[in-house]
């Protein structure tokens, strides 16, 4: 008989002044006894409109599971449309918690915001807001990759070797395919759009200076860095946004390990170790395009085509479209890297920052081509 009491959930009640309502809560709350419904202290509640607040003690609990969380949920629920205070006493901590992150829903900064329409001025606002935030966010982030850098220069960065290796594996030869397909048709279009000019003054010949020049100073190295600001820069935001959405980065520095020397370092050198090499790899490709079409419909021979590219072209140009693909792939990867660091922690988050990260690494790549642009102009080069 005593067992069947302790599966029993029993409440009582008892008036402590004209307002105030004492609910004990004593015996077994567990699935399967035999339990009072929250309609109990609804209907008690109906029979005192005076009550204004409501004190349930659990100092006599025997046992309890999640039926008790349901049930101290419901009453929260109707008492905070009621009006009336709510105050428990005696829950054991594990009730406490649970019910703390039962109710503690953070708001969701990454859903689509779906309201009405907001005003423009509204809108300017709130633009200029974010633009502020985004600056010092990006400032923060670089300087935070430059003091990495110095010290990894000292030797007291720790990241994988065999990551840099994979990173390097998959920014240089896993490129090459795209990379080829679209210097080659880079070059034949330059070939093709310098020759309609050219043969109106009987000038084909200098169809190759016009591609080796253009492909070795601007489009080699501006190809190059929007391919990898497509298929690498968006990767290396995927990969970062989803260690965000799973609380790996979380668990990085819970074990004392910086992300920014363990995800971050590595990608950056990968990038620029490779993209110096694709930059000289597309500008070869580019010239070969231009010389399908200069041999094959202009009547130019293959040794007149090399032989003009090779006057064309010397160190200065080379060593400029070079140093444009280095500048390129820091801001690919910078720009990877800090999207996928700023990433939400749902799926739709991850994806706006991969689509984030290629924006942001397009419009670096061409602010930046333009400050070269005119600075050869200034130092005449």
């Amino acid at each position: 008989m005593g067992g069947a009491m302790q599966a029993q959930g029993t409440i009582e009640f008892s008036s402590m002044s004209d307002d105030t309502l004492q609910a004990t809560i004593s015996g077994s709350w567990k699935i399967g006894a035999s339990l009072p419904s929250p309609a109990t202290v609804l209907t008690r509640l109906e029979a005192d409109q005076g009550i204004r607040d409501l004190v349930m003690s659990a100092s006599e609990l025997q046992g309890w599971d999640s039926t008790l969380l349901t049930f101290i949920s419901n009453i929260k629920r109707e008492c905070h449309s009621r009006g009336i205070r709510l105050e428990l006493q005696g829950l054991p901590q594990g009730v406490e918690r649970l019910l703390h992150l039962a109710t503690a829903v953070t708001e969701k900064k990454d859903v689509l915001d779906t309201g009405r329409r907001k005003s423009f001025l509204y809108v300017v606002g709130k633009s200029t807001i974010h633009f502020g935030t985004s600056t010092v966010e990006m400032l923060s982030f670089i300087g935070d990759v430059t003091l990495t850098v110095i010290k990894s220069l000292g030797g007291k960065a720790s990241f994988r070797r065999i990551d840099l290796l994979n990173l390097i594996e998959e920014c240089g030869a896993h490129s090459l395919p795209i990379i080829t397909l679209i210097s080659v048709l880079v070059g034949l279009i330059l070939a093709f759009v310098g020759a309609v000019q050219l043969k109106l003054f009987g000038a084909q010949i200098y169809v190759a200076n016009l591609v080796g020049i253009a492909m070795v100073r601007e489009m080699g190295a501006l190809m190059t860095g929007i391919i990898m600001a497509g298929r690498t820069g968006a990767a290396f935001a995927a990969q970062i946004g989803t260690m965000q959405l799973n609380e790996e980065i979380d668990a990085l520095k819970t074990l004392g390990i910086s992300p920014m020397e363990f995800l971050v370092l590595p990608r950056l050198l990968a990038m620029v170790l490779m993209i110096p090499l694709l930059c000289l790899y597309a500008d070869l490709l580019g010239i070969l395009g231009g010389a399908i079409v200069g041999v094959g419909m202009l009547d130019i021979t293959l040794v007149q085509y090399f032989t003009q590219t090779q006057e064309a072209l010397d160190l200065t140009n080379i060593s400029l479209g070079v140093f444009k693909g280095l500048i390129f792939g820091i801001i690919v990867a910078l720009a990877g890297c800090m999207r996928g660091l700023q990433s939400g922690r749902s799926a739709s988050a991850v994806g706006e920052a991969a689509t984030s990260a290629v924006v942001t690494a397009i419009v670096g790549i061409i602010v930046s081509d333009g400050i070269f642009a005119v600075l050869c102009d200034v130092l005449s080069i």
